[in-house]
């Protein structure tokens, strides 16, 4: 029998953000095949970010404003991920007044989920975990957020995190869940930044280290990086069978193009729904014949190899040439999004990462 897993979206890629409408759309289209929270944490928007203590524009307040609204029409939960870059280095009076300043604007939207986002920053500093406990604790004392889930530094057993933002502190994350009170959730990426799959002895272990089971944050199908941007991930999930007892939620990071996430993320859904009997490739064919369509879901099912494996980098310019004209034809979003896939449209550079 298939396990009752709560399922959601958390925008939490780099490179260029969705619209608002793409946004509510997503929420219209997920919240029918069980998923029921949504998580605003796009890296491009900086006053999340680097620049989290200045207020953001009126348009993103807007914005913001109606996600809300759209999520709790639906019933769906809504959410925000902020990331007080490096706060934790000095939680000084000015620090903690320009936090108190954004959780009370977080708080306008009547977020039910708040995400304090402690990725991709330093962390080879002594006593990281017992500083970020801290200020965890300090912000659930303030925030009328009913949820909050917390991103380690170091969120995942990759070494790739120690070579790019310092080694981990011994017994980070041991210490990092006996101090941090148990009704916080925290984010976990598996044994891998973007991993394969989710192996169940794995996600015991983390539990035990965590005192808790873990939040899973998972990065597929998103394609952000300068390796993976060239890629389209569309295939079904795979390699995330027999979990559902061992988390407390199941938070998809899409790709970046809106309406091709959600064939995938239908998979998602259905591999929990079916449990044993589900069928990866059949579990593709029914997602993308419900997104796209009969005509483009084959088209798309003979070019499947190409854009997910071999990629737009590998592409010569006649094959592209051949390709455009083929998927410009339709009017239809997910047509539109590989078109300017193949025109580079989606390229992310390191810089663009650095600079979030």
């Amino acid at each position: 029998m298939a396990a009752d897993v709560e399922l959601g979206l958390i925008e939490g890629y780099y490179g260029g953000p969705w619209t608002w409408s793409e946004r509510r759309a997503q929420v219209d289209r997920l919240k029918v095949h069980g998923y029921g929270f949504y998580i605003y944490a796009p890296k491009a928007d900086v006053f999340l970010r680097r620049r989290w203590r200045e207020t953001p524009p009126a348009e993103t307040r807007d914005g913001l404003a109606a996600l809300a609204a759209h999520c709790r029409e639906n019933g769906v939960r809504f959410g925000v991920g902020l990331s007080p870059f490096e706060i934790y280095r000095d939680f000084n009076a000015e620090a903690q007044g320009a936090l108190a300043r954004k959780l009370a604007w977080l708080d306008e939207f009547g977020i039910d989920d708040l995400g304090i986002l402690f990725d991709d920053m330093r962390g080879d500093l002594p006593d990281l975990a017992q500083t970020q406990v801290r200020i965890i604790h300090w912000i659930a004392e303030r925030s009328r957020a009913s949820r909050l889930v917390v991103c380690p530094t170091y969120y995942s057993d990759d070494a790739g995190l120690d070579r790019y933002f310092g080694a981990r502190p011994a017994d980070y994350l041991e210490d990092f869940g006996a101090g941090l009170d148990p009704a916080i959730q925290i984010f976990w990426t598996g044994e891998e930044v973007c991993s394969r799959e989710f192996s169940p002895g794995h996600l015991d272990r983390v539990a035990e280290s965590l005192r808790r089971k873990p939040f899973l944050w998972d990065n597929y199908p998103v394609n952000d990086g300068p390796r993976m941007s060239p890629h389209l991930h569309l295939r079904a999930f795979t390699g995330r069978a027999a979990i559902g007892g061992r988390i407390a939620a199941h938070a998809v990071n899409p790709a970046l193009q809106p309406t091709l996430s959600l064939i995938p993320a239908l998979t998602l859904a259905e591999s929990y729904r079916l449990g044993e009997a589900y069928q990866y490739v059949e579990a593709f064919d029914h997602a993308a014949d419900e997104v796209l369509g009969k005509e483009l879901a084959s088209l798309v099912r003979r070019h499947l190899q190409t854009f997910q494996d071999v990629g737009r980098d590998r592409l010569a310019p006649e094959t592209i040439a051949k390709l455009r004209p083929r998927y410009a034809a339709f009017d239809h979003p997910a047509a539109r999004e590989i078109v300017g896939w193949l025109d580079g449209a989606y390229v992310i550079t390191p810089e663009m990462m650095e600079g979030a």
